[in-house]
């Protein structure tokens, strides 16, 4: 087995050959490649000085800044498991992934305290909480920075870890609607960079990226981290929610030429009142996390001049596998397969479909997740062999580019985030006065999918007043947009619910 450690490679590479006054870092904090290094061995080390041993997850719960960052990195070089977690869950869905994931560190922000103590209930095999910022009362818990004094006489250089050696597991909601971990090995992020970062992107040493989706993302990490760092480039970290405004600022201030969003994001930046020359220092956008509808991509690169390469990855792939190139764009495609990975399409059979047929998607590469930890029918399920079931439908043309269909069952995203439809109707059956809900995605007036529930009422309630109870239980991305009230839902003959005859009604109602 071949020795590799992602984290090493990632920074301390450029310092051993000789670029460590490079600047890595911008935003909050500047940190040259020489800076970084040091903190990540420092933090390594910290690490170790908890007891960890090998393989032992640390999860992270926390925006996207230095801390984080570092963390992860250091994660990587201990020999550990970094686990980042979206910050936008709920108490329960949060102590849920804590638990399952057996972390023995939880690495939180001192903002997200209220929904992080909670979880820890949940979670027993928690040993340290490392808070970035001020503890809460009371907590017996570290600092970020008493963390980092604990490492010293701990050994700081990267474990000898292997190119399968677990490095990072990212918790998605996939193909079923549990969330569950993805484990990834060391020799993943390397090839994710060596494809689509390399190939595809193009990406150079004055190179400086800014992602709008966060780091606790398949997508946002190798925006942020992987791809930047592998070539030796500059991030910018930004640990607000993303909004137009921060963006501007962002551009105004760090003048990135790379810039990540997801389509839900591109609309909205189109959406506001933005000056045309706001994204001047970018060479190339980059889209994922649902289809990008032609007239969105035509539009923004008609309003700010930057072209938008849309592609697909996905949690299990780790990164983007199926993607349009600069300067070739085929608006309303997902382009071509990224060197590297091996795409079908396939019949319920199994079978290859000729062009032009619906298929689902399958994909081979070296980044495939090594399967779901714990989740032995979910990974028999989605992972065959060397090939990935992404549960997406494509169509591929006789030139070689594939169009999304759409999924293969009934997940939607909103935002580019998966959202479980029955996770959001069990929701909303918990309400008194909801006797039947079913929730779908419905375009919006850009294309892009948004949850939408029809409910079989019982009892006086308002459509705000089941969106905020939505609010209230479950992750604000997973809320219905809209909430139409029916007298009945469709259904089968066996009683089960026609999706597609409550998507027909919806088409014929006036959006709200």
């Amino acid at each position: 087995m071949t020795l590799f450690n992602a984290g090493d490679w990632l920074v301390h590479r450029h310092v051993r050959e000789g670029r460590g006054d490079r600047v890595a870092v911008r935003g909050g904090a500047t940190l040259t490649y020489a800076e970084l290094s040091d903190l990540v061995a420092t933090a390594t080390a910290a690490l170790r000085a908890l007891g960890l041993r090998r393989d032992d997850r640390v999860v992270f719960v926390t925006s996207d800044g230095v801390p984080m960052f570092a963390g992860i990195l250091a994660a990587f070089c201990g020999g550990f498991v970094a686990v980042p977690v979206s910050t936008m869950l709920g108490a329960k869905e949060l102590g849920a992934i804590i638990a399952d994931s057996g972390a023995a560190v939880v690495v939180a922000g001192a903002e997200y305290a209220p929904q992080v103590q909670e979880a820890l209930a949940l979670a027993p095999e928690v040993r340290h909480v490392v808070w970035e910022g001020d503890p809460p009362p009371g907590s017996a818990s570290l600092t970020w920075e008493e963390l980092l004094r604990k490492g010293e006489g701990e050994p700081r250089e990267p474990a000898p870890t292997l190119e399968d050696s677990w490095a990072l597991w990212l918790y998605t909601s996939g193909t079923t609607g549990v969330p569950k971990g993805a484990m990834h090995r060391h020799a993943n992020v390397r090839h994710v960079c060596r494809t689509y970062g390399d190939q595809v992107l193009g990406i150079r040493p004055d190179d400086v990226c800014f992602s709008v989706a966060k780091l606790f993302f398949a997508y946002g990490i190798g925006n942020s981290m992987f791809f930047p760092l592998s070539a030796g480039a500059a991030t910018v970290l930004e640990p607000r929610r993303p909004a137009p405004a921060v963006t501007a600022e962002r551009m105004a201030a760090d003048h990135p030429t790379l810039f990540f969003a997801v389509p839900t994001f591109y609309a909205a930046l189109l959406a506001a009142d933005l000056p045309a020359g706001t994204f001047a220092s970018v060479r190339l956008g980059a889209s994922a996390g649902e289809a990008l509808p032609a007239p969105l991509q035509e539009r923004f690169t008609g309003r700010f001049g930057v072209e938008i390469i849309d592609g697909i990855g996905s949690t299990e792939a780790l990164h983007i596998f199926l993607s349009n190139r600069p300067g070739d764009v085929r608006p309303g495609t997902t382009g071509r397969p990224v060197p590297g990975y091996d795409i079908e399409l396939r019949d319920p059979d199994g079978r290859l479909v000729p062009d032009g047929e619906p298929g689902a998607l399958h994909v081979r590469g070296e980044s495939i997740a090594l399967g779901y930890w714990r989740r032995t029918d979910a990974s028999r399920a989605v992972f065959a062999g060397q090939w990935l079931n992404t549960g997406d439908t494509y169509t591929r043309s006789p030139e070689g580019y594939y169009t999304c269909l759409g999924r293969s069952n009934d997940l939607l995203k909103a935002g580019g985030i998966w959202v479980s439809p029955a996770e959001v109707e069990s929701r909303l059956l918990e309400h008194p006065a909801v006797l039947e809900a079913a929730v779908v995605g419905v375009a919006d007036e850009h294309g892009l999918d948004k949850p939408v529930a029809c409910v079989v009422a019982q009892g006086q309630v308002t459509a705000e007043e089941l969106v905020q109870w939505c609010r209230d239980g479950l992750a604000a991305f997973k809320r219905p947009r809209r909430v139409v009230f029916l007298d009945r839902l469709p259904k089968t003959a066996t009683g089960k619910i026609q999706r597609f005859r409550v998507r027909e009604l919806l088409a014929q109602e006036a959006p709200a």
